[in-house]
């Protein structure tokens, strides 16, 4: 409670992202979703103790590829969003053989992964809006060459990163804080770690969050 006190992000709030609020009550919801799907499923890779993280990270990281979309006048339908869904479930299915391990459906597997199965569209709309955004600046097309998909991602990274600017994102403390993943050029939501204990009782110091500049 001192945390959200000394907090810009207001009590009740998740995270601002903007001016969208994403309410604790809307994140409890959304880790209830998830807990439930791995329960079913039984393969969940994400410690439960990570999972208000996990679906939060994926709440920013939509909150940010709209901002995107709106500032390059993207949209996208239905069709487009399943279609992004198929080809998200054909990689997986392929990563699964690869490793001799099974692929349970798209569903379940990104569940394992900490996505709840009620944002599984919004993650095609995600994908979809990626796609767009790269058709726009290729001629209406994805690109074929290893240095046009190079250079593709590289503006859809710096696009990401100035949407995240542009949106001043804060993170409720109680949650952990915002960083940039490097390996992966997407923003995650790190854990809590001031409120871990060492050992003699002392705190572990919360490092500062760490993002690109663009």
């Amino acid at each position: 409670m001192l945390l959200a006190a000394c907090s810009p992000v207001k009590m009740g709030s998740a995270a601002v992202v903007g001016n969208q609020r994403i309410t604790s009550a809307t994140l409890d919801s959304d880790v209830s979703t998830l807990q439930q799907a791995v329960a079913q499923d039984g393969g969940n890779q994400v410690p439960s103790g990570q999972q208000p993280q996990a679906v939060l990270t994926w709440l920013v990281r939509f909150a940010i590829r709209d901002k995107v979309a709106r500032q390059n006048g993207i949209t996208v339908n239905q069709s487009q969003i399943d279609s992004a869904l198929a080809e998200v479930s054909e990689e997986l299915e392929s990563d699964a053989e690869q490793n001799g391990s099974a692929f349970n459906g798209l569903t379940a597997t990104l569940a394992d992964n900490g996505l709840p199965p009620n944002l599984v569209n919004a993650l095609g709309q995600w994908e979809a809006q990626e796609y767009a955004f790269i058709e726009q600046r290729n001629g209406g097309k994805l690109p074929t060459s290893q240095t046009a998909v190079d250079n593709a991602v590289a503006q859809v990274t710096k696009a990401d990163c100035q949407a995240a600017n542009s949106l001043n994102i804060q993170i409720n403390p109680q949650y952990g804080q915002l960083n940039y993943d490097s390996s992966s050029d997407l923003y995650a939501v790190s854990a809590p770690t001031s409120l871990l204990s060492l050992p003699g009782g002392a705190k572990a110091a919360t490092p500062s969050p760490s993002f690109p500049s663009c």
